[in-house]
């Protein structure tokens, strides 16, 4: 693999932003697409338990009804793709065990030789429902920063957006009862020329402010 510059990776972050008007026009084609949902499934979590389930959402009568439950905002409709965030409510032993058996396969190994690792994750997904649902949503937004990343890294505008009504969603995706819910948005596309949000100064403090040499 070469690296990407230096440079090169400062400028795609300098260039992104939470783009609030999408281009309705353009969509991201299918190739591009495939890398941003290969940046989620590549996205790290804790004991590698990957607690989540991204729904993308394109179908347009769909969007319509979540629309409301976003509080109108126009990225529900305008993006490429809209990115539902899920995560396990709260993640189980069985899913330990699910991820344990995958650990297994792809890597050849014997199962028994996993039994300290399995341990390991077991004790992750059996925290008390509450701590276990907090801590499937924290995974969640490793992956989402991730796939905020890729997008910029490949030219893909995008928005993370917490604003919208966790439950209406989980209701219209049925996300209930596949054991998830929603945690986050990101609005996935290409930037309308006359989004104004496109050309201001990105405001941060310094990094003399937020970063602490010890």
């Amino acid at each position: 693999m070469t690296p990407l510059a230096p440079s090169d990776a400062l400028a795609a972050l300098k260039w992104r932003y939470a783009t609030k008007k999408f281009d309705p026009a353009k969509t991201i084609p299918p190739d591009t697409w495939a890398v941003l949902e290969q940046a989620l499934v590549l996205s790290p979590s804790s004991t590698g338990l990957q607690p989540w389930r991204f729904v993308v959402v394109t179908d347009p009568e769909v969007r319509k009804r979540l629309h409301p439950a976003a509080y109108n905002q126009p990225q529900i409709l305008d993006c490429s793709h809209l990115v539902v965030f899920c995560g396990k409510t709260p993640p189980t032993v069985a899913d330990a065990d699910r991820h344990v058996a995958h650990t297994s396969r792809v890597r050849n190994v014997g199962p028994e030789t996993l039994e300290g690792f399995r341990k390991m994750v077991v004790g992750a997904a059996s925290r008390p429902p509450e701590q276990g649902t907090a801590w499937a949503a924290r995974q969640c937004y490793i992956a989402l920063g991730v796939f905020l990343t890729t997008a910029a890294m490949i030219g893909v505008d995008a928005c993370p957006m917490e604003g919208f009504d966790p439950a209406k969603f989980d209701e219209a995706l049925g996300l209930k009862a596949r054991g998830v819910g929603s945690i986050a948005l990101a609005a996935a596309g290409y930037r309308h020329p006359d989004d104004k949000y496109a050309h201001l100064p990105k405001v941060r403090f310094p990094a003399d402010e937020v970063i602490e040499q010890v």
